[in-house]
């Protein structure tokens, strides 16, 4: 193992419990929803509970749980709270969730994209690889 390979496993082992709480609050169906609203602009807790359709109990708990970890901030205006993305990490999330889930259909199906374009199939991606 090089020197700077063991530097970069030495960064990740540090910053891995911090990623797998990003993605636990990630991984909860009401929350992902109400992220990526909240992602698309500011939104009073009124527009969530009625765009979203979700009840006020659930929907207070799940954002108490956002604000809690700092991923959302609020701001109030006379009697409404407005909530936007506090966290530069979860818009980024966000924006790689979108295009892998919701983007191009081509690349959804199991293909690469090529930097001149053309698309492999039947190939996985390779998110990162830890050599012992």
């Amino acid at each position: 193992m090089t020197a700077l390979a063991a530097v970069e496993l030495e960064a990740l082992k540090a910053r891995a419990n911090d990623a797998a709480e990003l993605l636990r609050l990630l991984a909860n169906p009401t929350r992902l929803l109400l992220l990526c609203h909240i992602a698309r602009g500011e939104c009073s807790v009124a527009e969530l509970e009625r765009d979203l359709g979700l009840r006020q109990p659930g929907l207070s708990q799940q954002l108490a749980e956002l604000r809690q970890n700092q991923l959302v901030k609020t701001r109030r205006e006379s009697r409404s709270i407005y909530y936007s993305i506090a966290d530069a990490r979860v818009q980024v999330m966000l924006d790689a969730l979108h295009e892998a889930l919701c983007g191009d259909p081509q690349l959804r199906e199991g293909s690469v994209q090529e930097s001149d374009g053309t698309a492999r199939h039947g190939e996985s991606a390779r998110f990162a690889q830890i050599i012992r």
